[in-house]
């Protein structure tokens, strides 16, 4: 009874905040939400809500007891939750991605429905590494071609992660930080350092960029047996002698990021050879922290200022997407109009991109850009504004994802309004 009379206790000192901050209104509360409040409670699924004459009455809560000495559960972050949401197989008591698992990660909101995971057998994970491809057969359709005939890590899923949101400019840096000894080769060894400092490094929104600077200083012993994975295999042959050269890496570095985005973009294109522009903002507008009204919002304002569709081709979309790779760049050529106050044209625009990447985007594309972020129709763009909301987009499900910020009230707060909104 401790827990229930805690809940509702709780509950109560929430009521008055909610009310503040205009959360609960005199209208009924879709039960959706009132799962969400009882869960971020510490309630379990049980919230009973009545009115009377328009005013809410204080909830009835049923909560489970808990043992008085429970250890305390270890923190979960975003990304290893967001791996076990889509993993799904299981071998000797390990969690493991499939390459089919990965793509769909890195491209949808949620995971296709499944009831557990398969458990795999030895000879199953010895019969999808046999079918592994050598690095000479490396393409940009080397995951779909794997699809659910291999396994990927935890580790190794941070690392891809990594991997998609490197500019061209950083493959050879990402290399010479594997590169321990400086040899301009990396092997086995050298590559499973990645095990050690993923799994002890702190999470944050830059933590891959740490855990990479600290690549050289962390030798693993790895005498000890370690699973052969599919990109292990991949790199590095079935006996793990074969070593890993500069090009190899960096072939591997832009197929994986071309394989995404065509997967991307077929979604959208239908088997046709463009993209609307609508299609391309709702490509754009995943994964960000604009909340449904947002986003809802920016789309009405492409399809009412872009009266007339042009579409946007593959090479076009993909340009736009290795530009966002150069984020970083671009803010600093932008820093000189956010000290003046002054908005970004479309000429000005281009010219950035052009001055981080060394390559112009198509006039279509940034004129949608435009059209999604020019809220008030004066032709110019808050950079900004533009930089945080691409950032999210950038890191496909990772940096946004509303995991990234549990226990924030805020986010709590508009995670409730959005689903209100969308009952």
């Amino acid at each position: 009874m401790a827990a229930v009379r805690r809940c509702r206790d709780l509950l109560r000192s929430l009521r008055p905040i909610l009310w503040k901050e205009g959360i609960f209104t005199k209208q009924p509360i879709p039960r959706r939400s009132l799962y969400m409040i009882a869960a971020a409670s510490g309630c379990t699924l049980a919230i009973h809500w009545f009115y009377k004459q328009g005013q809410a009455i204080v909830p009835v809560v049923h909560a489970r007891e808990t043992e008085k000495d429970e250890p305390p559960k270890e923190r979960v972050t975003h990304r290893e939750m967001r791996f076990r949401q889509f993993a799904s197989v299981e071998y000797q008591g390990n969690i493991y991605m499939t390459p089919q698992d990965f793509l769909e990660s890195v491209t949808e909101e949620c995971p296709r429905p499944r009831i557990g995971r398969v458990k795999l057998a030895a000879q199953d994970v010895e019969g999808m590494l046999r079918q592994t491809p050598s690095r000479s057969r490396g393409s940009n359709k080397l995951f779909r071609n794997l699809h659910d005939k291999g396994i990927i890590s935890y580790t190794e899923y941070l690392f891809l992660l990594c991997v998609l949101t490197k500019p061209r400019s950083g493959f050879r840096i990402a290399f010479n930080m594997f590169d321990t000894d400086g040899n301009q080769i990396v092997d086995k060894k050298e590559f499973l350092v990645l095990e050690r400092v993923f799994s002890k490094q702190p999470d944050s929104e830059d933590g891959e960029g740490r855990k990479m600077e600290v690549l050289s200083k962390v030798i693993p012993a790895v005498e000890t047996r370690i699973q052969d994975t599919s990109l292990m295999i991949h790199f590095f042959g079935k006996y793990g002698k074969d070593v890993l050269k500069y090009d190899d890496f960096h072939r591997f570095m832009e197929n994986l990021q071309s394989e995404v985005i065509e997967l991307e973009f077929l979604e959208f294109s239908k088997g046709m050879n463009t993209i609307s522009e609508v299609d391309f903002a709702h490509i754009l507008l995943r994964y960000t922290l604009l909340d449904r009204t947002e986003i809802d919002e920016c789309i009405a304002r492409v399809k009412d200022r872009i009266q007339q569709e042009k579409g946007i081709t593959f090479q076009e979309f993909k340009k736009f997407c290795q530009f966002l790779n150069n984020l970083d760049d671009f803010s600093i050529a932008m820093k000189m109009y956010t000290y003046a106050q002054q908005p970004v044209s479309q000429d000005e625009f281009q010219r950035a991109v052009r001055v981080c990447t060394g390559f112009t985007l198509g006039k279509d594309v940034v004129n949608t850009v435009f059209q999604i972020f020019d809220s008030d129709g004066d032709g110019h763009l808050s950079s900004p504004e533009f930089i945080s909301i691409m950032k999210d987009r950038l890191h496909r499900g990772s940096r946004s994802h509303l995991m990234h910020t549990q226990g924030n009230w805020e986010a709590f707060r508009q995670c409730i309004r959005n689903e209100m909104k969308s009952n």
